[in-house]
């Protein structure tokens, strides 16, 4: 049903309705997105300034993206970056320099502009079976929930009252909630810190400052690009964009689907000299953008999360000494309980009856973390999914 232009009487409460979504939006993204970060690039050995400039780079360039995009199409397009592609990286970087990562992510930007610009992405998509892609996605998101419930033995009670702040909060959900399932589990988590000792901060002093990013000088390997372009390319359209996508259909606007991908690879270019992982349009944050009843004004909530994702960008470096310096059993716990649904979606989406073996295949190998070639197991994951799908699943391919 068509909505009523803004008039005087209800521009004050519309404006003000839309910048909440966007302060609620941003508190999701700036909370776990961003301890799955610190997560994976403290597992590999990144220095702090590797990790701020990173922060820094994928909400200030796809904060300036999101505003663009939103005030141009007059609709909520909201850009982050790839959680499930943040995981593999982390994994890749067992075998692999930083600097060749960042030759991957500019690569995959080079191909998601070339996939956007072409009109491919829909043709790629129909020929890779989705049950192994979410097979891949699958393999790597579940050492994340299984990290969450190892944490239980090193810190029972701060994991255990935020896990049961987030399921009793999500059992209440017909309730009107003002924030997240994992805003409330967060602030939980950060009282009993507080509580106990405070965060034990070490060499790095709780202080605001302005981020000064580090420049990378890309490396192009062949392991680097077999391992990560494809998968992480496949994370960007498949399990970040057609996310977004859907949501925005679902409340009645219509994305630019060639366009997304474009300036997904557009900016995937600018963000890997700083540091930063793949640009995608976001699905959770949309999800809460797009929750008024008032899709006319869905895009100025969009433009208030970008202004506060460039703000954050700039002081990454304090979001990072905190989140470094706070319990590894809290980033875990964080990091668990924000994947849970989109491994619940993974495992669903492998498991269909669609292409079953080739999803289960898909995530036993990339599971297995066994690297072939000095190649990481989510490439293989997909290669050995796709091959045993068409030899024993050709009926569900056609």
């Amino acid at each position: 049903m068509k909505q009523k232009p803004l008039s005087q009487g209800n521009s004050i409460s519309v404006f003000l309705n839309e910048f909440l979504n966007a302060f609620v939006a941003f508190l999701f993204a700036a909370s776990a997105p961003v301890a799955i970060i610190i997560s994976v690039s403290l597992g590999s050995g990144l220095s702090e300034s590797d990790i701020g400039s990173w922060i820094f780079a994928v909400f200030v360039f796809n904060g300036f993206l999101s505003i663009a995009m939103s005030v141009s199409y007059r609709q909520p397009l909201v850009f982050l970056w790839t959680i499930p592609g943040a995981i593999l990286v982390g994994t890749a970087l067992n075998s692999i320099s930083f600097e060749e990562v960042i030759g991957a992510y500019i690569l995959t930007g080079a191909l998601l502009l070339c996939l956007g610009l072409t009109g491919w992405v829909k043709k790629i998509m129909d020929w890779l079976p989705m049950p192994i892609v979410m097979g891949m996605v699958a393999g790597v998101f579940v050492s994340f929930g299984l990290d969450w419930i190892r944490a239980f033995e090193a810190d029972f009670f701060l994991v255990s009252a935020m896990s049961l702040t987030f399921l009793a909060v999500i059992a209440l959900n017909r309730m009107p909630l003002l924030l997240p399932p994992m805003i409330y589990a967060l602030i939980v988590g950060v009282i009993i810190i507080f509580e106990r000792q405070g965060f034990e901060t070490g060499e790095f002093p709780l202080t605001a400052f302005i981020v000064t990013p580090k420049t990378y000088i890309p490396e192009f390997s062949m392991s680097a690009t077999l391992e990560l372009v494809v998968p992480l390319a496949v994370t960007v359209i498949a399990a970040q964009n057609a996310q977004g996508i859907v949501v925005l259909k679902n409340v009645g606007h219509n994305p630019p689907v060639n366009t997304i991908t474009s300036y997904c690879g557009f900016m995937s270019l600018f963000t890997a000299l700083y540091g930063g992982i793949s640009t995608c349009l976001t699905g959770p944050v949309n999800a809460i953008l797009v929750s008024s009843n008032r899709p006319d004004a869905h895009w100025i909530s969009a433009v208030f999360l970008g202004v506060f994702a460039i703000l954050f960008g700039l002081t990454a470096p304090t979001v990072t000494n905190i989140l470094i310096a706070a319990p590894p059993a809290f980033l875990a716990t964080l990091a668990g309980l924000a994947l849970l649904k989109t491994l619940q979606a993974a495992f669903s989406g492998a498991f269909s009856s669609s292409h079953p073996m080739g999803g289960l295949i898909a995530f036993l190998v990339t599971l297995g973390e066994v690297p072939m070639l000095n190649i990481g197991s989510p490439f293989w994951g997909l290669v050995f999914g796709a091959i045993v799908s068409f030899v024993m699943e050709r009926k569900s391919s056609n």
